[in-house]
């Protein structure tokens, strides 16, 4: 018995034992518990962003077609602008967007994917970004939403695409009104550099017509009186005027781009070295000429005695910067200019040959270097330049596709440099000889059609073409020409002018009488002319050009030479 007591005592002992540490454990897993509830609650409670969690529930739409907020945390007001949610079902809340939304959350119920989204809860006008995730297991029927309000952004997004919106039509109205002024801004130049051009023509042009027009009326006076031994002195004095008028005009066709050139392929040191004696004579014994010529120079394709008249040019605006006498540096090389160099100088990549003239004279500032180029501008005297050399030079390298670069400083010479495209032809030089006078007539009889529309033109040209002993045929205009070249009449040369009236040109009128008369040869008689028409300086055999005004001995002597009748 005493035994079984004992026994009975002990299991009771340990009994208590494990009661009172199965106490101590449920104390601690309580305390524990209601640790985590508070630390929950109080993440819960101090999340910035609103949180919520809804229970899905079969409503009046069908299965889980609707939803209850069960646990909603103090910034769920704040971010949607719903106070009090927790218990309010979805339909009840905002019935005109339930669909929508309990589609959304449907979705994650169903598949667990979680996601990440944008949409506007339109009963309260708030833009929010939601992330929402379903709360395992699935038979909870539990999914959680995190979100937050970013209506200040969305606004401030939709502010800044309608500014994007408008901001081409502002953009492209800028773009417009600077233009517009730009274009005022040109107009006001241009109609100052034509005041400018228009003036200085007309003075020079007054004064050479009045050269003219008081020599004429002289010789008439004096024919009437019979004081025949006077006539030589006005006839002199009127060609001379005419010849400056003539050289005026061919330097504004220069600066205009629009003269008629004779581009042939040339060797530019020969050309140099050609004019050194020249132009040390031009110069004076006050300035030293010092030429250097590269080797090897490559050739280009240019009128050479325009370039001629260009460096001469220079040479004179060089030696006139220098009064007290100087060196005068004329230096020829080969430069390849990349896209950087080729831009600087407005130029397309590629190979040139430069031709440059350096003084060590007074330099010019870059207010004059500016104005450089402009027709009638001049630092010199009153009566010492007329304005158009440079001018001359700048259209006339334009034209022949280079280019004019100043390089100067005040007190320490300057550098004008003419930059050539390279020709890859032949390497035969090709400056042309002066043509020998032609002396006698051409008593052959031949036929010459001439193609004019100024009356005095044709009569003098005939007259000339009498006087050699060929039959001259008269036309007025292009068809009326053409007319004559596509009937059975003989034509051993047309001369034509490149600007004729009523729809057909020189050019136009020459190549359709080539297509029955392929070897008919035809001299263009013109005071300027496009390169659309010339050919850009190419002409097709038997076919020359003739620059107005002319002499004419000169013409003649281009007749002769075109029809073989040289005597």
């Amino acid at each position: 018995m005493q035994r079984r007591i004992a026994a009975v005592e002990a299991d009771n002992a340990r009994l208590k034992a494990l009661v009172a540490a199965d106490n101590s454990d449920l104390k601690r897993a309580e305390t524990a518990l209601a640790d985590s509830e508070q630390r929950y609650r109080t993440l819960f409670d101090s999340i910035d962003e609103g949180f919520c969690i809804i229970e899905f529930f079969d409503g009046p739409h069908g299965p889980l077609s609707d939803y209850i907020h069960i646990e909603a945390n103090p910034a769920y007001a704040l971010h949607a602008g719903i106070s009090n949610v927790v218990g309010q079902k979805l339909r009840e809340m905002v019935p005109d967007e339930a669909d929508g939304w309990a589609e959304l959350y449907g979705a994650v119920l169903r598949t667990g994917v979680p996601i990440r989204f944008e949409r506007e809860l339109v009963a309260t006008g708030r833009h929010l970004e939601l992330a929402a995730f379903r709360i395992e297991p699935k038979s909870r029927l539990q999914v959680a939403v995190l979100f937050q309000d970013i209506t200040p952004r969305k606004r401030a997004e939709e502010a800044l695409q309608r500014i994007n919106e408008t901001l081409e039509a502002r953009v492209a109205e800028a773009i417009a009104e600077r233009k517009h002024v730009e274009e005022a801004l040109r107009q006001s130049q241009k109609m100052e550099a034509v005041g400018q051009l228009t003036g200085g023509i007309a003075h020079d042009f007054n004064n050479l017509l009045t050269g003219i027009i008081g020599s004429l009326d002289l010789l008439q006076v004096r024919l009437r009186q019979g004081r025949t031994t006077e006539i030589d002195r006005y006839v002199a004095a009127a060609q001379g005027a005419s010849k400056r008028a003539a050289a005026l005009t061919h330097r504004l066709l220069a600066f205009s781009r629009r003269q008629t050139l004779d581009p042939k392929q040339t060797d530019v040191n020969r050309l140099v070295i050609g004019m050194e004696e020249l132009i040390r004579r031009t110069v004076g014994p006050q300035i030293t000429v010092e030429v250097v010529t590269a080797g090897g120079l490559w050739s280009t394709l240019i009128d050479s005695s325009q370039l001629e008249n260009a460096l001469l040019n220079l040479c004179i605006n060089a030696r006139d910067a220098m009064p007290e006498g100087g060196r005068i540096t004329i230096e020829t090389a080969n430069k390849w200019l990349d896209e950087h160099a080729a831009k600087d100088r407005d130029l397309p990549p590629g190979q040139y040959l430069s031709l440059c003239v350096t003084d060590n004279g007074t330099g010019m500032s870059p207010d004059v270097i500016a104005r450089a180029f402009d027709p009638f501008f001049t630092t010199k005297p009153i009566g010492q330049g007329t304005g158009l050399g440079l001018s001359m030079v700048y259209g006339f390298v334009r034209q022949s596709g280079g280019q004019v670069r100043i390089y100067s400083e005040v007190g320490h010479g300057t550098t004008m440099c003419l930059y050539l495209p390279r020709h890859y032809g032949d390497s035969a030089e090709t400056v042309a000889a002066a043509v020998p006078a032609v002396s006698g007539h051409a008593r052959s009889g031949k036929t010459v059609l001439v193609v004019d529309d100024e009356p005095s033109v044709r009569m003098l040209v005939t007259e000339v073409l009498e006087e050699l002993g060929y039959i001259p045929v008269e036309a007025s205009d292009g068809p009326s020409g053409l007319t004559m070249l596509q009937s059975n009449m003989r034509v051993d040369l047309l001369v034509t002018d490149v600007g004729l009236p009523g729809g057909i040109n020189g050019r136009q009128l020459a190549d359709a009488a080539r297509t029955t008369r392929p070897d008919l040869k035809v001299l263009f008689i013109t005071g300027y002319a496009e390169n659309a028409i010339i050919g850009n300086g190419h002409l097709a055999p038997n076919m020359g050009v003739l620059t107005k005004p002319f002499v004419m001995e000169t013409l003649a002597r281009r007749i002769i030479e075109m029809t073989g009748d040289k005597t």
